[in-house]
C-alpha cells in the first residue's frame, strides 16, 4: 500500500487556530481541488476525530478515524464506511483488513497525532501546502515535533529529519505553494 499525506499550513506551520478550527485563510480553492482529487483516488482516508475533509464524495469514502477512545477497532455508527482505530490496540494491517482493503493508497489528512502514526512505516509522499502571510499564533502545529523544546523549527525540518526530500514547488494561487516531499534516495 502507498501512504500519502496532505496538509495545508500557515506561514508559521499551523494547521488550525488555537481552538482547533481550520480558519478560512487555509481554505484555498486550488488546494481543495488537489486535495479532493487525491482523496478520490485513495482506498482509505485516515484522520483524527476532529479532522474531516467534507465534499460531495466524503460519505462514499472508506475511512479510519484515529482515536484513543476505543481499545482497538470499533465501527463508527455515524458513517457506514468508517472505523474507529486505536493504533495502540490494533495494527494498520488489522484495521485495513476489517475494512476489506488490501491495496491502494492510504490518504492521511491529519492532525498532528495522526501524522505521527505514519512516520513508521513511512510516507511515500507528503503533500505540504503553505499559505504565505497567514499566521496563526497559538495555533496547532502540523507536527508534534514543532514544540518550543524541539530542535525542529519548521515543518520542512521535521520532514527532512524523517528522510524526506522536497520536490519542486508548485504555485497554486498567489502566496500559496505546494511541495510534495518523498523519501530521499
Amino acid at each position: 500500500m502507498r501512504i500519502e499525506a496532505y496538509a495545508i499550513i500557515s506561514e508559521d506551520g499551523m494547521i488550525a487556530d488555537a481552538a482547533g478550527r481550520m480558519p478560512a485563510v487555509l481554505t484555498v480553492e486550488a488546494d481543495q481541488i488537489f486535495f479532493h482529487d487525491g482523496l478520490d483516488r485513495a482506498a482509505v482516508v485516515v484522520h483524527g476525530r476532529h479532522s474531516y475533509e467534507g465534499g460531495p464524495q466524503a460519505p462514499a469514502r472508506s475511512r479510519l478515524v484515529v482515536t484513543s477512545r476505543v481499545a482497538s477497532l470499533a465501527p463508527d455508527r455515524s458513517r457506514a464506511r468508517a472505523l474507529f482505530w486505536n493504533p495502540a490496540g490494533a495494527s494498520l494491517a488489522q484495521a485495513l483488513a476489517e475494512l476489506g482493503i488490501s491495496s491502494g493508497t492510504i490518504a492521511v489528512i491529519g492532525g498532528a497525532d495522526v501524522y505521527e502514526v505514519f512516520w513508521d512505516p513511512g510516507y511515500d509522499a507528503f503533500h505540504l501546502t503553505r499559505v504565505a502571510g497567514a499566521r496563526l499564533r497559538g495555533g496547532r502545529a502540523v507536527f508534534r515535533a514543532l514544540d518550543s523544546r524541539s530542535e525542529h523549527k519548521t515543518p520542512e525540518d521535521v520532514l527532512a529529519s524523517h528522510g524526506m526530500e522536497p520536490g519542486p514547488a508548485m504555485g497554486l494561487a498567489p502566496d500559496v505553494t505546494l511541495v510534495t516531499w518523498s523519501p530521499a534516495h
